[in-house]
Formats: structure tokens, C-alpha cells, sequence
């Protein structure tokens, strides 16, 4: 059995060997796990960062998209990667909140299996709908929802997404009726919006934003702190009353559990200094979101807030996993 010095020696030289590896960090490519398909918001906001990444650590950040299960495929690959900043993921409100929220059984914890790094964009939601509704505005639209209890439809990416969820929540804090109609992601929902198959449309305002310029489709609110410099006409959600639904999406940068101390505060130091370079700033300003840039703690406690809340939704809405994924 080991005596007392030699276990202090032996812990001494852990902790000089994690420095070390700390200090070298990263010496070879860097894989960030994307937990969506190419092409949407998370995935551009994960690919902007990426590049910017790859020149401010000296290695390649290299894309990998592992899509399903709501994105609980890919943050399972992020959560039982090796703890050693050479696999890193994006997680979203989707992934770390309402995902875990209606599947607690889902295979990873939220909380426990991730290494909090920075948020790195937040992004509005909108609620839009089909021009062809008679209803110009959120109040006429209300006035029509409560004339038509079950007659009106909203679609979204799926069940159990961010954007059910705030459906569930208009449809409750509104006192109306209206029904839920997934879809296999958000492009096809918004196509049958689109189409005037459905009448209304949950969606992060990415997705959205030129069919609403092309006036194809009719803004009602959007979720975020302020009437955005795009939609100054547009309403928010908590100007309208509807403060529960007026969180905005954001999508942040994760590690596995237990990856060293040094590597988590090196990435979050060389995440701020990308977020900070002009034209990062504008290509995610651009995309339709807004730049962050958190300390690991804050970017914690944000996905714990984001988990209690989808949890308390889920409760109070009877919400259930759909195991289809539809």
C-alpha cells in the first residue's frame, strides 16, 4: 500500500502533468460537434466560431455534424468524448434544456456531463403567420384564436423543440386553443406555412426573416429584450404580456465534464477574443443573431435557468417525448 509521501508525489505529478498538458494545449486539431444538421442557425453560428477559432488557437477546428434525437445524439457524442479539449460541441436550448426537459431519460445530463466554456450568440424567436389569416396583428389574431378554439394551427421543427414548447406557453397564457403540428425540422414547417397549409409558425427569426421581408410571411411578436432595428414594427413578446415566452435562443460552447481547468479558462479567453474581431461580430450579426461572449460560470447557471424553466413548462403544459422524433 502506498504511503502518505509517495501519494502526495504522486498527485503532485498529475497536477504538473494537466499543467503541462494545459500549457501545450491544443497541439493537434480540435473536433467541435455540432449537434444539427448543416445549415441552419446553430450550425452557422458554430461554423463562424469555428473558423475564428482555428487562427486564434494555431489548429484546425473541425465541423462535425452529428444530427438527431432533437440534438441528442450529437450532445451525447460531445458528453462521452475524452475530457481533453480536443472535442468540444455546441449546445443550445434545445440540446441543454428542452430536449433533457421532456426526455430526462435522454441518455446525458445537461447539467452534470458538460463543461460549460461561453455562450457565444443568442438568437430572437418570431412568431409569424400565414398573410392569407385575417389578422393583421397579435390582437386580431387573439380575437380570432378565441372565435376558432382547435381551428388554428401552428407549426414548428418538432415535438418537444424550443418552439412547441413556446406554442404551448402562447396557447395557455393567451387562454386560447390552438394546435401543434410537427414537422421533421424547421424547413419543412415553414415550407407549408409557406404554402398556407398551416396558419402560424414558431420559429428563431434566422430561418424566417427574408420571407417576412418578402412580406411571405406576417411577423406577430418576437422573443427578445427589445423591438429589433429589422422588425421595428414588430411587438415583443413581453410588450404584449406574454413575458414567459420572451427568452431568446442562444447557442454556446461546451466540453465534456472534467476537462481540465486551464483548457475550459484558455478556450473561454480565445472564445471573447473572436467574438470581439469585427468581422466575426458581422457575420453573426448578419446571420440574424447577436454575439455574446460569457464567463463558463455564466454560461452555467444560464443552461441551469433554461433547464428549470423548460421543466416547469413541460409539467404545467403536459408535454410528452414523442419517441417518433416527429
Amino acid at each position: 500500500m502506498p504511503s502518505y509521501k509517495s501519494l502526495i508525489t504522486l498527485i503532485a505529478g498529475l497536477a504538473m502533468a494537466l499543467s503541462a498538458q494545459a500549457q501545450n494545449y491544443p497541439s493537434k486539431p480540435i473536433k467541435m460537434i455540432i449537434p444539427f444538421p448543416p445549415g441552419g442557425a446553430t450550425d452557422i453560428v458554430g461554423r463562424i466560431v469555428a473558423e475564428a477559432l482555428s487562427k486564434e488557437l494555431g489548429q484546425p477546428v473541425v465541423v462535425d455534424n452529428r444530427s438527431g434525437g432533437g440534438g441528442g445524439i450529437g450532445a451525447m457524442a460531445i458528453a462521452r468524448a475524452a475530457p481533453d479539449g480536443y472535442t468540444l460541441g455546441i449546445a443550445t436550448v434545445g440540446t441543454h434544456a428542452t430536449n433533457p426537459a421532456c426526455n430526462p431519460k435522454g441518455g446525458y445530463d445537461a447539467v452534470q456531463d458538460f463543461a460549460p466554456v461561453s455562450n457565444l450568440a443568442r438568437t430572437p424567436n418570431v412568431l409569424t403567420m400565414f398573410p392569407g389569416v385575417p389578422a393583421k396583428n397579435y390582437q386580431e389574431l387573439q380575437a380570432l384564436l378565441k372565435k376558432n378554439p382547435g381551428k388554428v394551427r401552428y407549426a414548428t421543427g418538432g415535438t418537444c423543440g424550443v418552439h412547441h414548447l413556446n406554442g404551448a406557453l402562447f396557447s395557455s397564457l393567451t387562454g386560447t386553443d390552438i394546435v401543434h403540428v410537427p414537422y421533421r425540422g424547421s424547413g419543412p414547417a415553414l415550407t407549408d406555412v409557406l404554402g398556407g397549409h398551416v396558419e402560424l409558425f414558431f420559429d428563431s427569426l434566422p430561418g424566417s426573416l427574408t420571407h417576412i421581408q418578402s412580406n411571405r410571411l406576417r411577423p406577430i411578436a418576437v422573443a427578445w429584450d427589445k423591438r429589433l432595428d429589422s422588425l421595428p414594427n414588430v411587438p415583443t413578446f413581453a410588450e404584449l404580456g406574454l413575458k414567459p415566452i420572451n427568452d431568446a435562443v442562444w447557442y454556446g460552447l461546451v466540453a465534456p465534464a472534467k476537462t481540465p481547468d486551464d483548457i475550459v479558462r484558455k478556450l473561454n479567453a480565445a472564445s471573447l477574443r473572436v467574438l470581439a474581431l469585427p468581422d466575426v461580430k458581422e457575420r453573426i450579426v448578419q446571420s440574424g443573431s447577436e454575439p455574446a461572449g460569457t464567463t463558463p460560470a455564466e454560461f452555467g447557471a444560464e443552461i441551469k435557468a433554461a433547464l428549470e424553466r423548460m421543466k416547469n413548462t413541460v409539467k404545467t403544459q403536459g408535454i410528452s417525448f414523442d419517441p417518433s422524433g416527429s
